[in-house]
């Protein structure tokens, strides 16, 4: 008898203290719109890529100085999407790769979906030894349209 209450008791808990319904929502870390309560994914990830509305005007700067991008040694932005982190200075590691125009301090990344990108540039700056400069920052673009400037700190390192 005694065994019999027991079971009953262990049924009801678990009938009552188990959760009915669980939080839908999107359970991917590299989607911007990430939900960490959430315990079944909905479809409501959205990822970084091409095939959107946004301009990246990607700005390399070396202690504060613009660098302008020449024929020489254009200006050089290498994206990789849906990454927090650095893929390394492999080109190949990159989703896109945009050269700037010569003369100008920027470089225009177009067509982008909100989402999150690492940004890594290369460029050319006559008054450091070595010339050649390099750097790049994780980047969460969250608008889906029109431009967002981004500097981007690049070293001799």
């Amino acid at each position: 008898m005694k065994n019999g209450i027991i079971l009953s008791f262990a049924i009801v808990s678990a009938f009552f203290t188990t959760p009915g319904c669980k939080t839908e929502g999107c359970t991917d870390p590299i989607s911007i719109d990430y939900n960490s309560n959430a315990d079944k994914d909905d479809g409501s990830c959205r990822y970084a890529g091409t095939g959107g509305s946004t301009t990246i005007v990607a700005f390399p700067r070396h202690h504060s100085k613009p660098i302008v991008s020449s024929t020489a040694y254009p200006d050089t932005a290498y994206v990789k999407f849906n990454a927090v982190e650095s893929p390394g200075v492999n080109p190949a590691a990159y989703d896109m790769i945009v050269v700037g125009d010569s003369g100008e301090d920027h470089v225009h990344l177009e067509g982008l979906k909100a989402g999150k990108y690492f940004i890594y540039m290369t460029g050319y700056d006559s008054a450091s030894s070595p010339n050649r400069v390099k750097g790049g920052i994780p980047y969460t673009l969250m608008q889906s349209s029109g431009e967002v400037d981004v500097v981007i700190p690049v070293s001799e390192n």
